[in-house]
């Protein structure tokens, strides 16, 4: 069962000759998809379209039965709170604020998924080695351990869809390795779907599925 699928989709950014068309795509529920390619090549565009931050000009987005652009903004807001985990390029961390309340927030006004996010946030912390930092303020953070934040972010209310830009761009080898089989085995282990742009070919063999983006794109 297709936990994302896209059918017949076109984007183009205005006064831009760049454009991007995806005939058909698909994720099973519990699959992996890295997406691959050159940098300006649009893998950070489709993956905007693909949790609705971005309108397509034509086609459809569907993440299980829900039609992203059949929902209005504050349903697409609501829908991506409880359902979608996001990892960020520039991470989306408030710097004032700690680790654990950086990981929290989103869920202030959602009892259900903080709940959720308290209960998995130690463990979480453990396994991508940023527990010692909890009650630090992102502010004081390496640019490698505010990633690790953000994916514990990600992760941490157990959402259905994982879409991560890059997600470790900042680490060493190591926790590179480390940080990918930690995503892929909370996606398998939850039956969730998850797609990760990424420019390091060493970790394209550890997903189910690589498509790249010269398939897709055009100028």
């Amino acid at each position: 069962m297709s936990a994302l699928t896209i059918q017949d989709l076109a984007f183009a950014y205005p006064g831009d000759s760049f454009r991007l068309a995806v005939p058909s795509l698909d994720v099973a529920a519990g699959s992996t998809l890295a997406l691959a390619g050159a940098s300006g090549g649009g893998k950070t565009t489709l993956l905007r379209l693909m949790t609705g931050l971005l309108r397509p000009e034509r086609g459809e987005v569907r993440l299980g039965d829900q039609n992203l652009a059949s929902m209005s903004r504050e349903e697409l807001r609501a829908f991506r709170l409880k359902n979608i985990g996001l990892v960020f390029q520039d991470f989306a961390l408030l710097d004032y604020l700690t680790v654990e309340e950086n990981i929290l927030i989103p869920h202030q006004f959602s009892g259900s998924t903080l709940a959720t996010a308290r209960t998995n946030l130690p463990s979480l912390l453990e396994r991508l080695q940023i527990d010692g930092y909890r009650h630090k303020r992102v502010s004081q953070l390496s640019q490698g351990e505010r990633q690790r934040v953000a994916i514990a972010r990600a992760l941490a209310h157990e959402p259905r869809f994982l879409f991560a830009d890059e997600p470790t761009a900042s680490l060493d080898p190591v926790r590179t390795r480390a940080v990918t089989d930690l995503m892929i085995e909370d996606a398998k282990r939850r039956n969730a779907a998850l797609v990760v742009v990424t420019h390091d070919h060493a970790l394209l063999p550890s997903f189910d599925a690589t498509r790249r983006m010269d398939d897709f794109t055009g100028r």
